[in-house]
């Protein structure tokens, strides 16, 4: 073969003796072709070290293999790991990908939905900033969708979530397996969902154990200093507590340095468990912090499979939560 050449499809089907609508059928798998002319061109194909057009492939199955992955987290701690996951999932499948962030903003998300079907895109993974539920897009565009983080607000759609009410549940089982028994509650604000569902989580753990929880659940920011402040509001009305879940790791960065200040030793008298596993905080604190991680690139992959079944006809409509692990390090003590 000389030197730069570039076998055509045209080339296959002349080395195998067929025509270049046959040499078509049978590179793409088409049934109506015989076993025999099947294996002549395939035989053509790899003697002739034959790549195929993926545009000429992509109009003859009605496919572009391009997906569309849209974010509307502007920070990108949360949406970043979910979009790795699910663009590893569509490398290994062999699909293109094009990125757009909407950074929050409704009308520039329309703008993006509408550049991605212009690009004749074979689906869509919705990521959302949040997992409250978001607005869905799915009966305005003609490809499958998939919503990853934040759910779409419609129970026929295709939405992956983390379980955060099972994720809180395991946190506060682990305290109480530690020994803790006068366990307390700082979270972000009332609002979000997954404050709510945190909170839910924490509640069952301890009722099914028995205990109750010592004082009230405080709201506020997702912040350090929400932290602080609430650790020092915390200790100074319930001095008798021996662990605090916190509904994220800033909250629970916080609350150790004011412990801190205040005397109390983490994990000696006071076990602190945080949520997301951000690891710029939680492997940095002193001690090192226990805390929740979502998996959230576990979770982009899934939903980058599950968009290939909806593409192929096989959609899994509602919910799906996907499980959390717990990250046990030294600021609950080692068991």
């Amino acid at each position: 073969m000389r030197k730069g050449f570039r076998a055509t499809i045209t080339d296959v089907a002349a080395l195998a003796g067929v025509s270049i609508a046959t040499a078509s059928k049978a590179l793409n798998g088409r049934n109506d072709v015989r076993d025999s002319t099947r294996q002549r061109v395939l035989a053509a194909a790899e003697e002739l070290a034959f790549q195929p057009n993926e545009l000429a492939r992509g109009l003859l199955s009605g496919q572009t293999r391009t997906v569309g992955l849209l974010t509307s987290d502007s920070v990108g701690r949360f949406g970043i790991p979910v979009l790795l996951g699910a663009e590893d999932a569509f490398g290994a499948g062999e699909m293109a990908v094009l990125l757009c962030d909407a950074r929050g903003d409704a009308i520039r998300e329309q703008h993006h939905l509408r550049a991605l079907l212009s690009r004749r895109v074979d689906g869509l993974i919705v990521v959302g900033e949040s997992t409250d539920p978001r607005p869905s897009v799915s009966s305005d565009v003609p490809v499958p969708v998939v919503y990853a983080y934040g759910p779409s607000d419609d129970p026929a759609d295709v939405s992956f979530v983390p379980d955060d009410i099972g994720g809180a549940a395991m946190a506060v089982r682990h305290l109480l397996a530690m020994g803790r028994r006068r366990v307390a509650h700082v979270t972000g604000p009332a609002h979000y969902k997954a404050a709510k569902d945190r909170e839910e989580g924490l509640r069952l753990a301890l009722a099914e154990a028995g205990v109750a929880q010592t004082g009230r659940t405080l709201c506020g920011p997702w912040s350090q200093r929400w932290g602080r402040h609430a650790a020092e509001m915390l200790l100074m009305a319930e001095p008798e507590i021996d662990a605090v879940f916190c509904g994220s790791d800033q909250i629970a960065a916080g609350f150790m340095e004011a412990a801190r200040e205040r005397g109390r030793r983490v994990p000696d008298d006071l076990a602190v468990v945080g949520y997301d596993n951000w690891e710029v905080l939680s492997t940095e604190t002193r001690p090192a912090l226990t805390t929740v991680d979502m998996n959230l690139e576990n979770l982009g992959r899934t939903a980058a499979q599950h968009l290939f079944a909806a593409i192929d006809g096989r959609a899994t409509p509602g919910v799906h939560r996907m499980p959390c692990d717990l990250v046990i390090r030294d600021s609950t003590g080692r068991s």
